[in-house]
């Protein structure tokens, strides 16, 4: 990498532009001191390499001036290194993929769907934070554990989809499932995100006292309750019409997503529609920032001297091609 160190000197390469063109352009506007014959008389004047070296030699000496001035700036070859230190997060992602997520309130979509694309653009967002994925309906697994690889994680997340697991609604297993991933964390802030449309029918162990757990190993958790209020259109595969959609009662348990946020020192959201739910990841992204502290080292070796003997060289043939060989008249 190349840099100047007094880059105002270059505004002098205006010297010999300017040069050239006085030389070139108005000499042929003055009028000649002596006359001699018009070449132009012959069809194809022969020229010697005296007349083109004679011709050449303003050139040359722009192209010292050049150099000189390239010099005056003093070019500096670059040498670097950055430090990176990271104080990263580690957020585990739980998804709830019951068969309720088949709800087609989130268009262009069902429910599951845009919450996957939500979650991808969360994750591509994040910088030097280990993310991880638990699944949940009835039973709770690891999708993918806690990981700085977001390519895999991103591949893990597409592999999610209904029938994984039997069907329900196992918030607290979920949680603890999680937690489990983040027991041996020493990151200095731990996460959980919980997205969910309903309300906890499945699994041993209560939300709350989940959530006691959570909270007793200084685990946040951030809430979203995902869908709209009321009735919703459920998709169903009748074996006679084909798909067809029947009218759902929504049951997400507000009420609970919000104490178990609160017992976390979390915050619970609600998205009623796609561009809510991307709103609040992006919220929570803004919220849990991973500070990252960059330095960078740079060593800077002189070039000048190269350009400045170069342009020193220039101006010597020049000088002695004028007071020698062009001393008189081409």
């Amino acid at each position: 990498m190349i840099r100047f160190a007094q880059p105002y000197f270059l505004i002098l390469l205006l010297i010999p532009a300017a040069y050239l063109f006085f030389y070139y352009f108005k000499k042929s506007l003055r009028p000649a001191p002596l006359g001699y014959s018009d070449l132009r008389l012959f069809v194809n004047p022969r020229q010697t390499y005296k007349t083109l070296l004679y011709r050449g030699l303003p050139i040359l000496k722009a192209l010292a001036m050049i150099l000189a001035v390239i010099a005056m700036a003093r070019p500096q070859s670059t040498f670097g290194q950055r430090e990176i230190s990271t104080e990263g997060i580690d957020i585990m992602l739980v998804l709830d993929i019951s068969g309720s997520m088949r709800a087609e309130d989130f268009k262009p979509d069902n429910r599951l769907t845009v919450s996957k694309n939500v979650i991808r653009e969360f994750v591509k967002g994040r910088q030097g934070d280990r993310i991880g994925l638990v699944a949940f309906s009835r039973q709770a697994f690891t999708q993918c554990p806690l990981t700085t690889d977001y390519q895999l994680l991103l591949q893990f997340i597409d592999k999610v989809d209904f029938g994984m697991v039997e069907d329900g609604t196992a918030i607290g297993l979920a949680l603890a499932t999680a937690a489990n991933r983040l027991i041996s964390s020493d990151a200095k802030s731990k996460v959980i995100i919980l997205l969910t449309d309903g309300a906890n029918n499945a699994g041993q162990i209560d939300p709350l006292t989940a959530a006691k757990a959570v909270a007793a190993l200084g685990i946040k958790v951030y809430t979203i309750g995902a869908g709209t209020e009321g009735l919703v259109d459920m998709p169903v595969m009748d074996p006679v019409f084909g798909k067809r959609y029947v009218r759902t009662q929504s049951d997400i348990d507000e009420d609970l997503l919000k104490q178990v946020a609160a017992m976390t020192g979390g915050q619970f959201f609600r998205a009623k529609n796609s561009s809510a739910l991307k709103d609040i990841y992006d919220q929570i992204s803004a919220m849990e920032k991973t500070k990252i502290e960059v330095k960078e080292y740079y060593e800077y070796n002189e070039l000048y001297m190269g350009f400045l003997l170069w342009g020193l060289i220039l101006f010597g043939v020049e000088f002695l091609f004028s007071a020698t060989i062009f001393r008189g008249l081409p």
